[in-house]
């Protein structure tokens, strides 16, 4: 486990200001999965868009004393993520009939909707949604989440079919990206819910 997995986006900036590899390694882990599923999502091409989250993060820590010392660390990932996808576009290098798509995903993510909160807060607010939820639900989806139990161990072990699990775990989904979605763009809740 990391030592700096605990610390918040804030502190891992000013780490990452001084230099610090570690900080930036956690930087990484926490925000290279979810910033290559919103531009994946923008793009639909893998290669490209591994190309641009290695570049963004190459940037981060070559460029990491032009990060303002209040930054928000996702929103401004998000931001270059997606200032990237753009530069793509005027390149030419975008097939012409995603950038309809480009534009109106893009346009549904503006800075209002940027996560004001880190992971590790978002975190801690999934996992009090996930307590509200209904008893049998909450078992079923933790026993999957936290347990990594497949849908047919549990099935097993509640005495339940595959399918009421499965049809619990999407209900638990369902729910849960809908009273965490004020808090964050869709594609860090959705790596955060498909932790295993």
């Amino acid at each position: 486990m990391s030592a700096y997995r605990n610390h918040l986006d804030q502190e891992l900036v000013n780490f990452l200001k001084e230099g610090d590899e570690a900080a930036f390694t956690e930087i990484y882990n926490r925000y290279a999965i979810p910033v290559f599923y919103q531009v994946n999502q923008m793009l639909r091409d893998r290669e490209s868009s591994q190309d641009i989250v290695q570049e963004l993060f190459i940037n981060l820590w070559n460029k990491s004393e032009n990060i303002k010392e209040d930054a928000n660390l996702a929103g401004y990932l998000y931001v270059a993520a997606r200032n990237r996808v753009f530069k793509l576009i005027q390149k030419g290098k975008v097939r012409n009939d995603y950038v309809s798509a480009i534009v109106k995903y893009a346009t549904e993510i503006n800075t209002a909707s940027l996560p004001l909160i880190d992971e590790r807060e978002l975190s801690r607010i999934l996992n009090k949604e996930i307590d509200l939820l209904p008893e049998k639900m909450r078992q079923v989806f933790e026993m999957s989440r936290k347990q990594n139990m497949t849908h047919m161990q549990i099935a097993g072990a509640l005495g339940i079919s595959d399918k009421t699990v499965k049809k619990q775990i999407n209900k638990a989904l369902t729910i849960l990206r809908l009273k965490v979605r004020p808090y964050a763009p869709s594609v860090l809740i959705m790596a955060l819910l498909l932790e295993k």
